[in-house]
Parts: structure tokens; C-alpha cells; sequence
């Protein structure tokens, strides 16, 4: 089974809005996720900038020897991305499943105020369940 070590979302000014933790070594204060977040949006913008390529959408996979970091950005610029053990292949369709919750539990509820942190409980549950379902078979989606 692939680990999950942690789950961000950034809204698309580079804030924090959704962070959860899977992992329970290296568990990292509120500042340090926010600085991870910041960070992370920083060096995806930059990327985009500097890429040679033309119509590059930024960084979608940052590999290092203990952790990958696998990214999906929306349309609106809402960006998800994934903290996970190294070597795991096609990650997009966890993402892609987590950015289906976001837009079916989050957006559609009439009391969250779009690029604010994210306190809904049907969609925490909801994503618990899906990152305790065998994520590989999320991976085939």
C-alpha cells in the first residue's frame, strides 16, 4: 500500500487553506506547513516563468531521496499537492480524485467563502475515507 505522508491545498494567491497530516514522524507545526505551502506556490510560479518550454503549467513532481511531492493545479488556479513515499507512479488520479471532493464538498457549500481555509467536515470525512481505500486503486482512476 503507498504512503501518504500529507495533503496540502493553496488557493491561488499562495495561501494555506487545507492542510492534514497522515504521517506520524516529522509531524510539522501550523508555521512550518505554512512556510512548506509558500514555498511550494513560489517555486511553482517561478517554474513557469523559466521553463523553455512554452505552455509550461509549472511543477508537478518534485522527487527527493525519502519523499516525492506530486502537484495538481485547477483550472482556477487552486493548487493540491501530495507528500508521499518515494517511487509512486501516477499519483494524478489521487489528486485528481481529491480536487472531485474539493469541488463537490467544499465549493457547493453555500457557507465557505472561496480562497478561505477550509473547515468542512463532510469533506475531511470524505477524504479520510478515500486515503484509507487502497490508494493504489485510486492511482488506476
Amino acid at each position: 500500500m503507498a504512503a501518504i505522508y500529507s495533503l496540502y491545498i493553496i488557493n491561488k494567491s499562495g495561501g494555506l487553506i487545507f492542510y492534514k497530516d497522515y504521517g506520524s514522524a516529522g509531524r510539522m507545526d501550523t508555521n512550518d506547513s505554512l512556510r512548506v505551502a509558500n514555498l511550494w506556490h513560489s517555486m511553482h510560479a517561478i517554474s513557469q516563468q523559466l521553463s523553455p518550454v512554452s505552455g509550461c503549467s509549472g511543477i508537478e513532481l518534485l522527487r527527493a531521496d525519502t519523499f516525492d511531492l506530486h502537484c495538481f493545479q485547477s483550472l482556477t488556479g487552486t493548487k493540491f499537492f501530495v507528500e508521499s513515499e518515494p517511487g509512486i507512479q501516477q499519483m494524478e488520479g489521487l489528486l485528481k480524485h481529491i480536487y472531485e471532493l474539493y469541488t463537490d464538498y467544499v465549493l457547493k457549500n453555500p457557507f465557505y467563502e472561496m480562497e478561505m481555509p477550509i473547515r468542512c467536515e463532510l469533506f475531511d470525512i470524505s477524504l479520510t475515507q478515500a486515503t484509507q481505500k487502497d490508494p493504489v486503486a485510486l492511482l488506476a482512476r
